[in-house]
């Protein structure tokens, strides 16, 4: 395999961090950049030339792609429901990453760029109710997608459409569907629902409590996928031709009472609900559609929920029971 020198953004982030392992396990070098201070960041490895800095001034990207010959671009300002429904303004300022990075890609020549899009893109009308049918690619449009942070997505890959036809640069899109696992936030304002819940029902277990909140009446559904497919196929998919955005998700539909029943399965201890209708919700039903990621990419999932969530949950387990990462895990940053 020819080695490859790669920028990861946001590589003191869950999905950073993992890509920055990856791409190191292949043999490859890899500058990491991220907002956060080091020491904050998931995971953090000495060997790599490692900066933390603000990515939305132009002058920071153009001093961290120099040289590359890759581009992930994993950075921006976001979290679970309860973050991006409170902080739209924020979330779209993230615009300003995409936009001086692909400014800096041209001037710096690099090869090809990945952008790290959202579920959240999807029209808000076909996602009113439970259980629907998974999202198509072409679903986007015509566009309605969440306030702030789907808007800011579904703008930056217009964007990354458009430096490809201008100017050549080669991209690729990526629309991530609730990825969870290990090393992750899972608490502090952030995380998202299985790391949210795990956390939940592990207090309620270690304290004997026998109730936990659960935001909305848990009958709004979702597709989660575990971290290892969310890297297998953001991989895939930079490696192919195919520039157009593409659905990187799971089809397996629950909701969010049938996860709580998996994760009570798991810590083997049951809790009572108790249901918050006033706290953020989101849409009603969204799930993924793989069908075009099958036929052009050959890739699909290989972790079933209940099998990531055994892993998420343990690790949540060891991090709440051992307080050693409190300051990286369970803070509000980004």
């Amino acid at each position: 395999m020819k080695k490859n020198k790669y920028l990861v953004c946001g590589a003191g982030g869950f999905i950073g961090g993992h890509l920055v392992k990856n791409l190191m396990e292949d043999g490859h070098e890899v500058v990491c950049a991220d907002i956060k201070p080091k020491h904050l960041w998931f995971q953090f490895f000495d060997e790599n030339e490692n900066y933390d800095l603000d990515l939305k001034e132009y002058e920071h990207c153009l001093k961290v792609s120099k040289d590359v010959d890759y581009i992930y671009n994993m950075a921006c300002n976001m979290g679970g429901m309860g973050f991006i429904e409170n902080n739209k303004a924020e979330c779209m300022l993230s615009v300003l990453i995409n936009t001086n990075l692909l400014r800096a890609s041209l001037i710096n020549k690099v090869k090809k760029y990945f952008f790290s899009s959202s579920a959240c893109v999807y029209n808000g009308s076909k996602q009113k109710n439970t259980f629907i049918e998974g999202l198509r690619e072409s679903d986007a449009y015509p566009a309605e997608p969440e306030d702030g942070y789907g808007w800011e997505k579904l703008f930056s890959e217009r964007m990354c459409r458009h430096f490809s036809e201008d100017f050549g640069l080669e991209t690729r899109v990526a629309r991530y569907h609730n990825v969870y696992g290990p090393l992750g936030t899972f608490d502090g304002g952030r995380e998202k629902a299985p790391a949210a819940l795990c956390r939940k029902i592990i207090n309620a277990k270690l304290n004997s409590e026998k109730k936990i909140s659960v935001w909305g009446d848990g009958e709004q559904t979702r597709s989660f996928m575990y971290i290892e497919d969310c890297i297998s196929g953001t991989k895939n998919l930079f490696s192919n031709k195919f520039s157009e955005p593409f659905n990187i998700g799971s089809e397996e539909q629950v909701s969010i009472n049938q996860m709580i029943e998996i994760i009570e399965d798991i810590a083997k201890y049951k809790v009572n609900k108790e249901y918050e209708l006033d706290k953020p919700k989101g849409v009603r039903g969204r799930s993924s559609n793989n069908d075009l990621v099958r036929e052009k990419l050959n890739w699909d999932i290989e972790y079933k929920l209940k099998d990531g969530l055994e892993k998420t949950y343990k690790w949540i387990y060891d991090e709440i029971t051992s307080g050693k990462n409190n300051d990286k895990f369970t803070i509000s940053s980004y």
